[in-house]
Parts: C-alpha cells; structure tokens; sequence
C-alpha cells in the first residue's frame, strides 16, 4: 500500500519550489477540456511574459474519470508539445501522475516560432503596417521599433531601410499579441512583454 503520509510533504515541497503564482491547479477548477485547453495556454503565455522560468501545472490524475484516466491531463499532455514547437514552452516532464514541470522559453524566442505549415509563404515584400499597429500608442511603437531594431542588428542587417523595420515591429506584434490577449490593460502588457524582450536581447 502507497505511504499516504508522502502526499503533504511532496505539496509542502511544491509550495516551495514554485508557489501560488507558478502553479496552475486546474484539478481544483475542474474546467472542461476545451476551457483546461484554453487556461493553461493563456497562463503559460502569461507566464513566459512575466519572466518565469519554471511553473507547475496540476490535471490530476482522474481517479474518478471515467476509466480512471484523466481527459483533462490527456489534453494538456498534447498541448504542451505543440506550445514547445511555438516557442513557448523550452521543456517539460512530468512531474506526478497528476502534474507537469513546464520549463518556459525565453520572450525572445517567440520571434523565432517557425510558421505553422497552413500559413502561406509570405513574400519578400515587407508587410505593411497594419491598422492595430497604426492604433498604439507612441511608446509602445517606440518599444516595437527599438526591439525590431535589436532582432536585426542580430541577424547581422546594419542600418536597416525603414520598410524592413515597419515588416519586423509588425511581426513582433504578430508573435506578441497571443500572450498578452485583450482588454483594457492589453497595451500596458505589451509593453510589459517588449521590456523584457529588449533586457534579453542585450544581455546576450
């Protein structure tokens, strides 16, 4: 018979390790599949643009699913794969029969997202601004121009025309605006999320 008395301790040890704000508990929400789905991606993004490195997601293990598996574990055990290809998530495991450690990827990395082979290849011609860009506001287009800046300078373009920064500050935001989703705040976030894309870049 399993020693019981583990089960405090090893909660204790988590509590520790990552705490309220790095733990995602959806066995107590008891979400659907498609809600479990949609939270976890949305507060790993969240996570990523708050700096995070390591969080901990709880599923539970469905003792009492049918079949004694859990359809919500199952779900999230697909999803973080594809999260890992989208450059949102760096590694995981599993860490119980009920939980995950998800290892985040930096900001940065969300850049480098190959695109999903549905996409159709875009041309060589610079995108044009688009009206969401159009919309922000002066500091944020400000953080925008400076990281597109810094993307380039990276990849080795010296002195880049204007057109091909425009085609890089749309496609941070491009790659930006699923983490910080809307609502009123949503700016305020972007520019949370391009602060720290900017501190990474020049530290490396």
């Amino acid at each position: 018979m399993a020693d019981r008395s583990l089960t405090p301790l090893h909660q204790a040890f988590d509590e520790a390790r990552f705490g309220a704000r790095r733990t995602l508990n959806l066995r107590a929400q008891q979400p659907t599949v498609a809600e479990a789905l949609l939270r976890c991606e949305q507060w790993l993004r969240q996570q990523q643009v708050d700096g995070a490195t390591e969080v901990l997601v709880i599923t539970g293990r469905g003792l009492r699913s049918e079949e004694g598996v859990s359809p919500v574990r199952g779900a999230i055990a697909a999803l973080l794969p594809s999260l890992r290809r989208r450059n949102v998530v760096r590694e995981f495991s599993e860490h119980t029969a009920g939980s995950f450690v998800v290892a985040l990827a930096p900001v940065r990395a969300l850049f480098e997202a190959p695109k999903r082979r549905r996409e159709k290849p875009s041309d060589n011609v610079p995108a044009p601004v688009s009206p969401q860009l159009a919309a922000l506001e002066a500091d944020t287009l400000d953080l925008l121009r400076e990281l597109a800046r810094l993307q380039l300078d990276a990849l080795g373009v010296r002195a880049p025309a204007p057109v091909l920064v425009d085609a890089e500050m749309v496609r941070q935001f491009v790659a930006l605006s699923p983490a910080v989703g809307q609502g009123d705040d949503a700016e305020a976030r972007l520019q949370q999320a391009l602060l720290r894309a900017i501190e990474e870049l020049e530290t490396l």
